[in-house]
């Protein structure tokens, strides 16, 4: 980071930075998988989002992996399904993968870059708060908002004065790109 940033610059840099990482794995799974995942259906992409982030919860408790993974690559699904959760929800799931590759990745891009200019704008208003926090508690939000997506699922979205299930997906995002960053080696 260039020294002459201000922390909402400096800020920006890593969001974009950690984007770019999920951007390139998701794409090289694209490449192997293509869009198979546009065949999930919401619950399945909510509990798809929830084991990642139970799986994290589970590792900062007991700080053992087995399988030999660590929380980065947790975070990692969590923002990409994240993203394939905002798509799903424009375009609904699919009996057969019925998108390319390229319409993939736009679709990616749009909605990555709407959860940075969501992140710049409550970033501003929080004045960096999200650097004070542990991240065990981004962890503990995100898998209170899976709850109240699952919530919102079982009332057929009829609900009083939720938001959206967009705005879980898009909170899940900043918050996993906040974990990331922070569980940057």
């Amino acid at each position: 980071m260039h020294p002459d940033m201000n922390k909402y610059e400096k800020t920006n840099a890593e969001f974009e930075a950690a984007i770019a990482e999920c951007r390139a794995l998701f794409e090289k799974k694209l490449h192997d998988y293509r869009a198979s995942w546009r065949i999930l259906r919401p619950q399945s992409l909510t509990d798809q989002l929830f084991i990642k982030a139970k799986r994290i919860r589970q590792l900062e408790i007991t700080g053992e992996s087995l399988v030999g993974e660590g929380i980065r690559p947790e975070f990692i699904a969590l923002i990409n399904y994240g993203i394939v959760g905002l798509i799903q929800l424009e375009r609904g799931f699919a009996d057969q993968v019925d998108m390319d590759n390229e319409e993939a990745m736009v679709l990616y891009d749009k909605y990555s870059h709407e959860a940075l200019e969501l992140m710049k704008r409550k970033n501003h208003d929080y004045d960096e708060a999200w650097r004070g926090m542990r991240v065990s508690s981004y962890t503990d939000l995100i898998l209170t908002k899976i709850e109240r997506i699952k919530e919102i699922e079982n009332l057929s979205g009829q609900t009083l004065v939720s938001e959206g299930i967009d705005a879980n997906y898009m909170d899940i995002i900043n918050y996993s790109v906040f974990g990331l960053i922070k569980a940057h080696p």
